[in-house]
């Protein structure tokens, strides 16, 4: 059973989408989270408030100014990063890694490798794989049978050659863990970078750029309860060490340089909000939480999100094992759940999966099929990336009993 002391009807409570009356339940997150009534405020107040351009001398757009340099500190506290300046916001993760890949192929030298991963989405992947009209050659970290990444696997890949290695922090088609930390490790043991997809992983656990010593990390804020944008975060020698594209009137200087064109300034606003969500979260858990600093309350949040949503795994692993007609791909063993966030991957036996993805909306269910961006991972797996699989992507506010009406629903739609 959760966690009793994790204050799910609370939270609940602060999602305006969580309380409308149809009860929809939304097991979509991995496509995108519900954002609490907070950041919607700070959204709005943007758009009424302040609806200008940066840079003014006036009042409004001053504040514009000082909105976006709290949400900078606001996610470089979220990452435990050196200082806000290592974080430049954007409009996606996938843009970021085009930005920072064209950059990197521009300063290869002898280094002419890199390491990707047949776990990932898309987006980096294919990012990297354009670089080989320019030379560069891909080594590919290929994910074992049990739906992970093995370090061990990584090893015999990287040598002197090696320039960087991409991979996610979380699958987003599986919800597979890896462990980047001992990957920045070996990388770095070569001489060779790291590059960081987090935005599965994201709202399911504590990212921390320095424990991890990764070297670049994206991330986007429409699964962490914000609205949609992206931001990236790089150690500050290697942000200055890249050439990007910049106007003339931008000078060489990080974040700016990075920042290319006017982005959401009033998501970015909402970002500040849901970190905010967040840290008031951890405050809430903590016991001497009026002496905590945000970076504790941010940590403890994400602690007892990470604890309660291990319950979730369980329980709906437990229950799909139960039904034998459902393939379960990725991460199945309980004792191995800690490397896995709620997302799962399955299909019912005989059953396409755009029909089960259309029961569960006619049922009040929201729920993916496809190739959930990642068709090399459903190649390898033996799934049509064509029709690919179903997707339930579960996060903190979701419940035990959203996971019993998912079920039910399940077992009623018709075997062929």
């Amino acid at each position: 059973m959760p966690n009793s002391n994790f204050p799910i009807a609370s939270i609940r409570r602060l999602f305006p989408a969580l309380n409308s009356k149809d009860d929809f339940i939304f097991f979509d997150n991995g496509a995108g989270a519900q954002i609490p009534q907070s950041v919607l405020d700070a959204v709005c107040h943007h758009l009424v408030s302040r609806n200008v351009q940066r840079g003014g001398r006036y009042r409004h757009s001053q504040e514009v100014d000082a909105s976006i340099q709290q949400a900078r500190q606001s996610v470089a506290t979220l990452l435990n990063a050196r200082e806000p300046s290592e974080v430049a916001f954007g409009m996606n993760a996938t843009s970021f890694i085009r930005i920072v890949s064209l950059a990197v192929s521009e300063i290869m030298g002898a280094r002419k490798e890199i390491v990707v991963s047949d776990l990932d989405h898309e987006a980096n992947i294919a990012t990297w794989l354009a670089l080989q009209t320019k030379g560069v050659e891909i080594r590919w970290w290929k994910m074992r049978e049990d739906g992970t990444l093995h370090v061990d696997d990584l090893e015999p890949l990287l040598s002197s050659r090696t320039r960087l290695v991409a991979c996610a922090v979380a699958s987003n088609a599986l919800g597979s863990i890896v462990n980047v930390k001992e990957v920045a490790r070996m990388a770095h043991g070569v001489g060779a970078e790291v590059f960081l997809d987090a935005v599965h992983y994201a709202p399911h656990g504590v990212i921390d750029v320095q424990e991890w010593d990764c070297d670049y990390l994206v991330c986007s804020g429409y699964k962490i309860f914000a609205p949609h944008m992206g931001f990236l975060w790089g150690k500050r020698e290697l942000l200055e060490g890249l050439p990007t594209f910049r106007e003339d009137f931008i000078p060489d200087e990080i974040p700016g340089k990075i920042e290319v064109g006017t982005f959401v300034y009033e998501n970015v606003a909402g970002m500040n909000a849901a970190v905010a969500y967040l840290e008031e979260l951890g405050r809430g858990l903590l016991a001497d939480s009026r002496s905590s600093s945000v970076r504790q309350c941010l940590v403890a949040a994400m602690q007892a999100i990470r604890a309660y949503e291990e319950t979730l795994s369980v329980e709906v692993m437990r229950a799909l094992a139960e039904q034998e007609d459902v393939t379960v791909y990725g991460v199945r063993e309980p004792s191995q759940f800690t490397k896995r966030v709620p997302t799962i991957c399955f299909n019912l036996n005989g059953v396409p999966a755009a029909r089960v993805a259309t029961s569960c909306s006619e049922n009040g269910i929201g729920v993916r099929d496809g190739n959930m961006y990642s068709p090399r991972l459903l190649r390898r797996m033996g799934i049509p990336a064509e029709t690919g699989a179903v997707r339930a992507s579960l996060v903190h506010y979701n419940t035990v009993d959203e996971i019993g009406k998912f079920i039910d629903v399940l077992r009623r739609i018709p075997r062929n």
